[in-house]
């Protein structure tokens, strides 16, 4: 591969798509191609797999786990990696860090098992950078706005447990993390974000 893997993670309203959106302007400005992609969906398969997650009630833990799996399988195989090899950079609004913070932190399911599943569904591919947009459950909720999947009507509680396993995650590894507070403007976020991203290319 010749390209770049930037994902962007965090919990509800942390803003991912906003900042996706603006980094993607402002590396296309420079020259690259950028390939902009979204978890569950991005491709077909995914996009079906998305609606029928999200459309009723929640499914069991170990459910959950295997369509995102599947969904992610299907993004990996079709958009990242031939994006990748054709040199893009491509942006992805999450991607194997959150089933480790949703799924395992979050449903409680084995450790071992979501290694297991993720290294199915992504081959092995690694982001080489990860932006994790840190704002904290209660933050989100006052940011207001609709709960329009099962997912968001989750308690306060297992939002916690998520943010934990992010911030987990990114202690352990430092060097493919950038934790950003997502309570910062916009603007400032986008200009921290671009720095490290143009450090990398």
């Amino acid at each position: 591969m010749s390209g770049l893997f930037v994902t962007f993670e965090g919990g509800e309203r942390a803003g991912k798509s906003t900042q996706i959106a603006a980094l993607a302007e402002r590396i296309g400005a420079s020259g690259h191609r950028v390939v902009s992609c979204r978890e569950p969906g991005g491709t077909a398969l995914g996009e079906r797999l998305r609606d029928a997650l999200f459309a009723g009630e929640s499914p069991g833990p170990e459910a959950e786990l295997l369509i995102f799996a599947s969904a992610r399988a299907q993004l990996v195989h079709e958009v990242i990696r031939p994006a990748l090899d054709g040199d893009a950079v491509v942006l992805c609004d999450r991607f194997s860090d959150s089933t480790v913070a949703y799924q395992q932190y979050g449903r409680g399911l084995d450790s071992s098992l979501i290694a297991a599943v993720n290294e199915a569904a992504t081959g092995g591919l690694t982001p080489a950078l990860t932006v994790l947009l840190d704002l904290s459950p209660a933050e989100a909720q006052a940011r207001g706005g609709p709960k329009t999947d099962y997912m968001e009507r989750e308690a306060l509680a297992f939002h916690e447990r998520v943010r934990d396993g992010y911030l987990t995650q990114a202690a352990a590894e430092p060097q493919r993390w950038l934790v950003l507070d997502a309570t910062g403007s916009i603007e400032h976020l986008t200009d921290a974000i671009w720095e490290r991203i143009a450090s990398l290319l």
